[in-house]
């Protein structure tokens, strides 16, 4: 058992400074000064000039290795659990991008119970960036339903030169089995979707909105910061026809592209323009490959995706775009598990999965991170790596 003490605490919503105390992987109370003087075995932990925040759900992680568009060489590694935790985050879903054919269901299945073995919570979407979707066993549908995991499909490339080029149609049939498997598991049943560059932007995603009654809270759609182009028009998705947008951390700030945003200042824009902030997600793109460029445009190599820009952007978002905490923790904390469906996640509240970051006030560098009530950094030391870190 931990008990936190004298934290101001956001969960999301700022509730001010408060004691927490957790045990067998929950939060078991939340108040004014608990008392701990005949508590058994318990440590604790002082939150004096620090905030308490949810653990961070990272709901695009590579966790396979993704890349390979450049040769076998461009793939990029498995993640290692450091990779995940130091950033704070302590909730990741999984995916396959480009590569459906040497990296498989299967795979990712077996990589995100190894790292739920290490001490993060992990679920996978079922398929690839390929149309039809290649699943496990011979379903969306099934897959969702029968593989406790498998919280929905993705991530389906559209608009992008990479994809299987679908049709509408196609593309709505993937996203109407997939909100049935979910309904029927009780499950989120949401598509993780690819946006690329192309000129339809998010024409798929209206066709469905205007043509079925399939809910926009069947369909995430990702890289929307990619350009300035297909930012404006997530904002206008989101804003006028309540859809959902997620918005990628990790390309690296001192090499965007002349067009792309920096996920924290497409946060501003968004709210800036009427979006409702509970519509809007980051995720990281961990471990996928990215081009880095020298100064002049010129090639410099490839780079690897890190989940930890995810807590980076969300930090940024306060600390240089003035962005109210509570509203900066929201992508990444409340709405990708309100999206997702994960009740125990996102949330400081009694009952709720002890997932947990401790960090200084005045800079949000993290001290501590909790994941299921096992304090996995503490002191900025990391006392839990992964099997085959060193």
């Amino acid at each position: 058992m931990h008990l936190i003490k004298n934290a101001s605490v956001y969960a999301p919503e700022e509730i001010g400074v408060k004691d927490v105390l957790i045990g067998g992987g929950k939060i078991l109370k939340i108040g004014d000064e608990l008392p701990v003087e005949h508590a058994y075995d318990i440590t604790v932990i002082d939150g004096t000039g620090k905030v308490l925040m949810p653990g961070l759900i990272d709901a695009h992680v590579h966790i396979l290795g993704g890349g390979g568009e450049g040769g076998a060489k461009t793939r990029t590694p498995e993640i290692m659990l450091s990779d995940i935790i130091t950033g704070g985050v302590t909730t990741v879903v999984g995916c396959l991008g480009t590569d459906g054919c040497t990296r498989t269901i299967s795979n990712l299945l077996a990589k995100a119970k190894g790292l739920e073995e290490e001490g993060i919570t992990t679920y996978i979407y079922t398929g690839s960036y390929q149309v039809p979707v290649r699943t496990l066993t011979g379903s969306v549908m099934d897959d969702i339903i029968l593989l406790e995991k498998v919280v929905g499909t993705g991530e389906i490339a559209i608009s992008d030169h990479r994809s299987s080029q679908p049709t509408k149609e196609e593309f709505a049939k993937i996203v109407a089995d997939t909100r049935v498997g979910g309904i029927l598991s009780g499950k989120a049943g949401l598509v993780n979707i690819h946006m690329g560059d192309g000129e339809e932007k998010l024409e798929f995603l209206r066709y469905i909105l205007e043509k079925t009654q399939i809910s926009a809270a069947n369909m995430l759609p990702t890289h929307i910061n990619r350009s300035t182009t297909l930012m404006n028009d997530g904002i206008d998705y989101a804003r006028n026809l309540g859809g959902y947008i997620d918005l990628t951390t990790s390309s690296d700030p001192d090499f965007l592209e002349p067009d792309e945003v920096k996920a924290s200042t497409g946060l501003k824009m968004a709210l800036d323009a009427g979006v409702l902030i509970d519509h809007i997600t980051f995720s990281s793109d961990g471990q996928g490959s990215l081009p880095i460029f020298h100064a002049d445009g010129s090639f410099a190599g490839l780079g690897v995706g890190k989940v930890t820009s995810l807590y980076r952007e969300m930090k940024d978002a306060v600390l240089k775009d003035g962005v109210a905490l509570s509203d900066a923790l929201k992508p990444v904390t409340s709405n990708p598990a309100n999206l997702l469906k994960l009740g125990q996640k996102g949330k400081i509240r009694e009952n709720a999965d002890a997932d947990l970051v401790l960090a200084e006030a005045d800079t949000l560098e993290i001290d501590t991170v909790i994941a299921r009530g096992r304090i996995m950094i503490y002191k900025r030391e990391v006392l839990v790596k992964g099997t085959f870190e060193n």
